[in-house]
């Protein structure tokens, strides 16, 4: 059985601290995917991420690179960020060294997984970003696929709940689903 969970933020500010949230519970090898429509919110997600992992550099936009590699003080694990949005083959892929990256044991941060979806491993965390009618409000979807990322989502679901209201201005709102996979019916 797996755990979704459902984030409404409503502010550039809160999307960035809720990927705050999240990085600082990351673990070398951990995958994340963040799908959602252009201006989603899903480098505002990255960049906070990254900062709560403890990247030394910023996050910006990887549309013209397609891989940032980030580091951090405290020992020598590296997060790469990616933006697939321009990759069109599998050749494309290959040629930015996807299959090293997810090989390895660094973090990694894809934006536009659905353009590399043979390329990603079975387990991961999936994170939809959808806009609702406000403008600066987002709805994140938390999807896990594995016991690590099953784990990570309800140490995620509890940080929330323990503390984020308190740290930003007006109120995350939380929901957690309980979805049942098709081996299971």
């Amino acid at each position: 059985m797996n755990q979704s969970l459902n984030v409404r933020s409503r502010s550039y500010q809160q999307t960035r601290q809720l990927g705050h949230r999240l990085g600082e519970l990351l673990e070398g090898g951990d995958v994340l995917c963040l799908s959602g429509d252009l201006g989603a919110g899903k480098t505002a997600l990255a960049s906070g991420i990254a900062a709560g992992w403890g990247a030394l550099e910023n996050v910006n936009s990887p549309t013209f690179v397609f891989v940032h590699e980030h580091h951090r003080a405290r020992d020598s694990q590296r997060l790469f960020h990616l933006d697939c949005y321009r990759l069109e083959s599998a050749a494309d892929a290959l040629s930015i060294g996807l299959d090293d990256i997810l090989a390895g044991s660094d973090v990694t941060v894809i934006e536009w997984p659905e353009r590399i979806l043979s390329f990603l491993p079975d387990e991961r965390l999936w994170i939809a970003l959808e806009q609702p009618s406000a403008q600066d409000e987002r709805v994140l979807i938390f999807k896990p696929s594995g016991s690590r990322y099953e784990r990570l989502l309800e140490e995620l679901r509890r940080k929330l709940e323990s503390g984020i209201q308190g740290e930003i201005a007006g109120k995350i709102s939380l929901e957690t689903k309980t979805q049942i996979d098709a081996d299971e019916k």
